[in-house]
């Protein structure tokens, strides 16, 4: 058996054709399907960053069973729930799928930073030499039980001169790399393609849920300048930090909206569709002085298993939902701190997937990630340029598909890593490395 695994990776997508696909958001919430028709366009027609527009043909999404904390813990009814949100897409497509894009979310996503140096043959830097360093690099960030999901290149060196964007053919003896690795437990990843496989799809690619949610949210300016991204899904929350125009770093917690659902339905003994309900119309982390005389109903359940009508100011909902919502947002900005992000993080935030629609977020991310420091600029990320999807798929609920149906277009840039069939491995964000990435596919 195999210390490490790295998950599949796509073949690169031309900038001049056109392709169906089909992707997987695998939620512990909901498990969405989109099928969807990439189009080439002129560079002054796309978003900063895209080859194509995306056109969705079809969609389907259900409620999600068997995943906790973003990994696979019943694999039958994960089978079922992807089956039931494939078939929904296919319908409306009137297209087959037969492969997938899928983002992990669980299985303690990480980062990694390593860096290697090798020698320059020939005077000046060619193809073999940057792929010499690469997977030097790449070779460095494999760890026992461990998923390689990205390996990243985030810089070049010749002769310890950094900065170096596109390496070819300058002149040197020594060239350097540093990269990116993000990874994840490898069971995690084999369990959640396992699912996949047994619905009679093949996996194109893996790819992490902040990375794509980023992908489908963030302008070009903000990869560029530096922003940390929040996706609050279900029961995980995981977050990334951009820089350069690259990914730099990944991490994830096992706490999300649904943690807040079930303190709302113990703290005000409910059901816990109820509490979901009054969580999504009534709750918010900001108190007001309106809602100690604003009244609120409560379904509580008697022994008989029947609603009995209650009321309850809406402060005291308030009073639960507050403090995890800042536990949430005090892990996310400890592990910045941490990782040596604290900086990054407090300057640009956007929050995106499902629970960071909570009136009051902004508010709370603002104020407890800028501790210290000058206010951060908080904004919702919300899923942009993908023409035909529905409205109810707009929002930030479905920022994570949508970045799925980006991802092709800048997996160019990624380091191909050989595998024993000799296939190989990419990721990558496309403005930061696109001219080294297109110059290696180029010159094979």
């Amino acid at each position: 058996m195999n210390h490490h695994i790295i998950t599949p990776r796509m073949k690169p997508l031309s900038a001049r054709r056109s392709m169906t696909l089909s992707v997987l958001d695998v939620g512990t919430s909901k498990i969405v399907c989109i099928i969807a028709e990439l189009k080439p366009v002129a560079d002054g027609e796309a978003l900063p960053g895209r080859t194509h527009i995306a056109r969705v043909l079809g969609i389907g999404h259900t409620r999600s069973a068997g995943l906790k904390g973003g990994a696979v813990v019943n694999l039958e009814a994960v089978e079922q729930s992807i089956r039931h949100a494939v078939d929904a897409a296919e319908r409306m497509a009137r297209v087959e799928v037969q492969s997938v894009i899928v983002n992990l979310t669980g299985g303690r996503l990480g980062s990694l930073k390593q860096s290697a140096e090798v020698d320059v043959r020939g005077g000046s830097v060619g193809l073999r030499d940057v792929e010499r360093a690469l997977s030097a690099a790449a070779q460095q960030g494999m760890r026992q039980g461990r998923a390689v999901l990205h390996t990243l290149p985030t810089g070049f060196a010749v002769d310890g001169q950094g900065g170096v964007v596109d390496p070819g053919g300058l002149l040197g003896q020594r060239l350097g790399v540093n990269m990116h690795i993000v990874s994840a437990d490898a069971s995690a990843a084999r369990n959640l393609m396992l699912a996949v496989e047994r619905c009679h799809l093949d996996v194109e690619a893996v790819v992490s849920t902040p990375y794509a949610s980023g992908l489908s949210c963030l302008v070009d300016d903000e990869a560029d300048m530096g922003v940390a991204l929040i996706d609050m899904g279900g029961s995980t929350t995981s977050f990334a930090v951009f820089a350069g125009g690259a990914i730099v770093h990944t991490d994830a917690i096992a706490v999300g909206g649904h943690h807040v659902t079930m303190d709302v339905a113990r703290g005000l003994s409910t059901r816990i569709a109820a509490a979901e309900r009054l969580k999504t119309l009534y709750g918010s982390t900001v108190m007001t002085p309106a809602d100690e005389r604003e009244l609120i109903a409560v379904p509580l359940v008697d022994e008989f298993e029947r609603d009995i009508p209650n009321h309850a100011p809406k402060s005291q909902l308030t009073r639960i939902i507050q403090p995890r919502v800042e536990e949430i947002l005090e892990l996310v900005r400890d592990r910045l701190r941490h990782a040596g992000l604290g900086a990054e993080a407090s300057r640009r935030i956007v929050l995106t997937g499902g629970a960071s629609q909570l009136n009051g977020m902004h508010d709370a991310a603002r104020r407890i990630l800028s501790a210290g420091v000058a206010p951060a600029r908080v904004r919702t990320g919300r899923p942009l340029g993908v023409k035909g999807l529905p409205e109810a798929a707009k929002g930030p609920a479905f920022a994570a598909a949508v970045g799925l149906l980006v991802y092709p277009q800048v997996a160019h840039v990624e380091h191909f890593e050989p595998r024993a069939s000799h296939s190989y491995a990419r990721t990558g964000s496309d403005n930061y490395f696109a001219r080294v990435g297109r110059w290696i596919k180029e010159s094979f």
